[in-house]
This record gives structure tokens, C-alpha cells and sequence, in this order.
């Protein structure tokens, strides 16, 4: 039987990934988080694990040996608390304790999938996984991209090791703007799809972000991917241990906030039998409003992101990703059943 651990667990993606693992008849799964935040539960209360270990217990246990053979790790456990100030609980939680992990899985014959970040980038306008374009803005986006780095240097420039004659993989996913199902307990972090229905739900509006950095009101552009092809992609690794590197993971097309707002909005009028609008109808309707860009935000925001999808399609993964009418659709929608 194989057995699996997922760190962060009952966090967002790690959540999605156990769902992704049931569906395959995975069950023998280890399930790794801090339930400090109690309501993460909800998360792992549909799903089907062998043992839940709390995070502080189950690191050292298991560069000990103490789980036995472990196929792979997927790694989502980290702080992902973009505006997170406190560089020495970042680095500790990010780079020190995923060092520790990846000599563990070495020492263990584990293969290690885990979560890097387009925060990467930061301020670059190339999204292509090359140390000439990653410029964090933030100490998260610091912490990601250090241990890429670390994993460069241990894992050569082939970005394979071979240890007692097998060969650990290692995959590194840099996540762009993911949203989709259980991601509800991540308050400020959450999605924008997500907190768009809300508003929509409590105010019969949307809020965006006027003009700034160039772009017209709304006219940000992220590349946003739904959770669903986030497990897509990190399974069809678990399936081909022979591939190994840092790779981003979005759709490889960026579309504008607005492109999101309307969509929530229209999949809500939907729901209650109400014709769909055009961006401009809705604007001049009040269903979305534009307000002035933070002060706390300038110089720390990405305006423009969208993954480069070369280095993945090399690998050989032709994965089809959702665009946000269809994958935004579907949430607002699975969310609406939620709610009523």
C-alpha cells in the first residue's frame, strides 16, 4: 500500500490534494498541519486519512524514521501570509523547516512535492522559472525563493540527486493566484473570487482597485487558476517520478480582476433567473464599484503576473486549465450551494 504524507493538510491545497488522493483510492495518508485554527477541520472532515499528526510532532518523528516508508510528500505546510512582517517566523517556517524536511526525505527514500510561489517574481515582468526573474517583494516571497535556490544547489543542475542508487524526486510548484473550494478559513488570504462573493452576497456589490500602476480601474491582471488543476498538475508528478524541477503552475493566461468580478456577479444573477450584464452595465448599475488603491500596497503589488508554461509543457504535461469564466463559475456556484 502506498503511503503518503501531506503537510498542511487541512490547509487550502493540502485539503484539495487529500481529495484528489480519495478519489484514486489513496487512503493510507498521513495528514500534517497546526489546527491552532480550530475550523480548519472542515477541511479534512469529508476526507478519508489514516492519522492526523500535529506539525511539531510529526517533523522530527519523521527524520527519526518513526512513519516508515513513505512514497511522497506533498509539502503545502507554510506561512502563506503574503503581507507577514515577522521575517524570523517566514524564514523559519518556510526555508528552515522545508530544508529540514528535504534531507529527510532524502535520508528516507521519499520523494518531496512542495509549494513554492510566484511571489518569486515579485516585481519581474517574466515569469519564467531563471534566477535572472525572480525579484521577491516581500519576505515570503524571500522565503519561497530561497529554498528554490537550496534546492538548485543540493539537486544540481540536472535538479536530480541519486542516494544509495534511487533517485528522489523533487518538485517544486510555483503556485500563481489560486482559488477554488476550502479555502474559507483563510480570512484576508483568500481568494478574490472568494471575497467577491461575499461582498456581492452582504453589500449587492463588488469592490476592485481603481487605476493604478498603468492599468485602468480593474485592469490588474493575475494569472488565476483553480485549485482543481493545482491537483492535476501535482499528481500527474506523483505518476511520473522520474520528472523532477521548479515549475510554475497557473493557466500561462492573465486576465484582467475585472474579468472575475463580472463573472461572479453574472453567475449570482444566474442563480436567481436574472439575465447576465456586461462589464460597463454592471459598473453603471453599482453592482461594481472601483476604489482608490491602498496607500499600503504601493511598491509591494504585482500589477501583472501570468506563469510561462514552457518549462512544464517540456516535461511532457499537456494539462488543460480552467479560464476564470469557467473555473470562477463553478466555485461562485458551488460556493452559492454552500451558503444557502
Amino acid at each position: 500500500m502506498t503511503r503518503i504524507v501531506v503537510t498542511g493538510a487541512a490547509g487550502f491545497i493540502g485539503s484539495n490534494i487529500i481529495q484528489g488522493l480519495n478519489a484514486r483510492g489513496i487512503k493510507d495518508i498521513i495528514a500534517v498541519d497546526d489546527l491552532r485554527q480550530g475550523d480548519k477541520f472542515r477541511n479534512l472532515a469529508d476526507l478519508s486519512i489514516a492519522d492526523y499528526v500535529d506539525a511539531d510532532v510529526f517533523y522530527p518523528a519523521y527524520a527519526s524514521g518513526h512513519y516508515g516508508q513513505v512514497e511522497a510528500i506533498f509539502h503545502e505546510g507554510a506561512c502563506s501570509d503574503t503581507m507577514e512582517q515577522d521575517g524570523k517566523y517566514m524564514m523559519a517556517n518556510n526555508y528552515t523547516l522545508s530544508c529540514n524536511l528535504f534531507h529527510a526525505c532524502q535520508k528516507r527514500g521519499a520523494r518531496l512535492l512542495y509549494a513554492s510561489s510566484a511571489a518569486t517574481y515579485g516585481g519581474s515582468a517574466t515569469f519564467r522559472e531563471e534566477p535572472t526573474f525572480e525579484h521577491p517583494l516581500n519576505v515570503y516571497g524571500y522565503s519561497k525563493l530561497l529554498f528554490d535556490q537550496h534546492m538548485r544547489l543540493e539537486c544540481g543542475s540536472s535538479f536530480q540527486r541519486t542516494l544509495s542508487g534511487r533517485t528522489n524526486q523533487v518538485v517544486g510548484f510555483r503556485y500563481f493566484n489560486v482559488y477554488g473550494p476550502r479555502e474559507q478559513h483563510k480570512g484576508r488570504m483568500a481568494s478574490v473570487a472568494f471575497h467577491q462573493f461575499n461582498q456581492f452576497q452582504s453589500e449587492g456589490k463588488v469592490k476592485l482597485f481603481g487605476d493604478y500602476g498603468g492599468y485602468a480601474a480593474g485592469a490588474q491582471m493575475r494569472d488565476f487558476v483553480f485549485v482543481a488543476d493545482i491537483v492535476a498538475v501535482n499528481l500527474w508528478f506523483f505518476d511520473h517520478p522520474g520528472k523532477s524541477g521548479i515549475f510554475n503552475l497557473g493557466t500561462g493566461a492573465a486576465q484582467p480582476f475585472n474579468d472575475v468580478a463580472i463573472t461572479v456577479v453574472n453567475t449570482l444573477r444566474e442563480s436567481k433567473g436574472e439575465s447576465p450584464l456586461t462589464l460597463t452595465e454592471a459598473v453603471s448599475q453599482g453592482l461594481i464599484e472601483y476604489i482608490a488603491f491602498p496607500d499600503a500596497l504601493r511598491g509591494k503589488y504585482q500589477c501583472y503576473t501570468q506563469a510561462d508554461l514552457s518549462a512544464l509543457r517540456a516535461q511532457g504535461c499537456q494539462h488543460t486549465f480552467a479560464n476564470v469564466q469557467s473555473g470562477v463559475r463553478s466555485y461562485v456556484q458551488t460556493l452559492a450551494k454552500t451558503a444557502s
